[in-house]
């Protein structure tokens, strides 16, 4: 085993395994909409085959590569074919053309007898799909898990030293605010490397589909979901944790219509939940400027002017029409640090 600690971003090989491993269907799960793979049976060659092509992207600002087995249940499947895609995969390492692997499961896989697999593989971090840390909406969701597997899963993983990746849904079933964000503190305490939020979505030929039809699911606005993954984010900031995705990779199997039937979706989801910070820090600073200004700048670095403008300008359209402005400038200044912005 290899343990990371550093934050760079890894060149990321997936390897899709769409709901392999499940012990049964979450109501929100429909891995092949999402991910548009419909097996997730590999040979030898084909999963040589996937790896190869992906090695072909690779550039140099990425000196760190991973093969990541997504989509299933990774420690749910037959304990052969684990050894089997992990054997596989441990090639590609042996050759120095990878660094290590990754795999998502469920939190009540997690136990000695299925660590002990991974002994002798380079395997570096392990997410697991925790979903929320409320049992009603655990039981509601059909996740058949509780969020007492989740402590003790992190605590073995933090024991034989993985890196511990968190995965989080808002807007599941029984699901509010005030639950999502005491989970969120709870999260917190287990101190994971990082997280990933995703809003609950409709997605076709699931259990919640059926529901959201028969009106016993009502998805949450895309504007309540932004600004709740906004607190996550900053909470999570602040506890030095870092978000490493909001919102589910934009895919031409998610834009085909029918696929999301409902829910807070959009392609650039993380884009809309940055742009809402900014615009909360610009409005910050306009507020202790007094009601005098109608001429402004805003110091920007320049890797964050998409999120201070936000998606077709809704930010500095927003900022002229709500504070009279006659005049709004955007400055670059690489001097800033990415997060800051600073208003003249």
């Amino acid at each position: 085993m290899i343990v990371n600690n550093t934050h760079l971003r890894p060149f990321i090989i997936p390897i899709f395994l769409p709901q392999t491993g499940c012990p049964h269907q979450c109501v929100f799960c429909n891995q092949i909409a999402i991910t548009g793979v419909k097996s997730s049976k590999y040979s030898a060659l084909a999963l040589q085959q996937t790896i190869e092509q992906f090695l072909q992207y690779k550039t140099s600002k990425r000196n760190k590569v991973q093969i990541s087995f997504y989509g299933g249940n990774f420690l749910g499947i037959e304990k052969k074919q684990v050894l089997f895609l992990l054997c596989e995969a441990q090639k590609f390492i042996d050759r120095h053309q990878v660094h290590s692997l990754r795999f998502s499961t469920r939190p009540d896989t997690i136990n000695p007898e299925n660590l002990a697999l991974l002994q002798g593989f380079n395997v570096e971090t392990v997410e697991l799909g925790v979903q929320s840390m409320d049992d009603r909406v655990l039981t509601l969701a059909k996740r058949g898990h509780t969020a007492e597997n989740t402590l003790q899963a992190v605590s073995l993983l933090k024991k034989s030293g993985y890196e511990i990746g968190l995965q989080l849904m808002i807007g599941l079933p029984g699901d509010d605010e005030a639950s999502v964000l005491k989970g969120a503190r709870q999260i917190a305490e287990l101190s994971p490397d990082f997280v990933r939020i995703y809003p609950t979505l409709v997605l076709k030929n699931s259990p919640l589909a059926k529901w959201y039809q028969k009106g016993k699911y009502t998805p949450w606005p895309i504007k309540k979901a932004v600004n709740l993954c906004k607190q996550l984010y900053l909470f999570f900031k602040e506890h030095n944790i870092p978000v490493i995705r909001m919102g589910l990779q934009a895919s031409s199997e998610l834009n085909n219509p029918g696929t999301i039937l409902a829910g807070p979706y959009h392609p650039a989801f993380g884009h809309l939940v940055y742009s809402r910070i900014f615009l909360d820090k610009a409005e910050t600073q306009l507020q202790y400027m007094g009601p005098d200004k109608t001429e402004i700048s805003i110091k920007i670095n320049p890797r964050s002017v998409s999120k201070i403008r936000g998606l077709k300008n809704e930010n500095i359209i927003t900022l002229k029409k709500k504070y009279s402005l006659v005049s709004l400038k955007i400055i670059l200044d690489p001097s800033l640090s990415e997060n800051d912005i600073h208003i003249i």
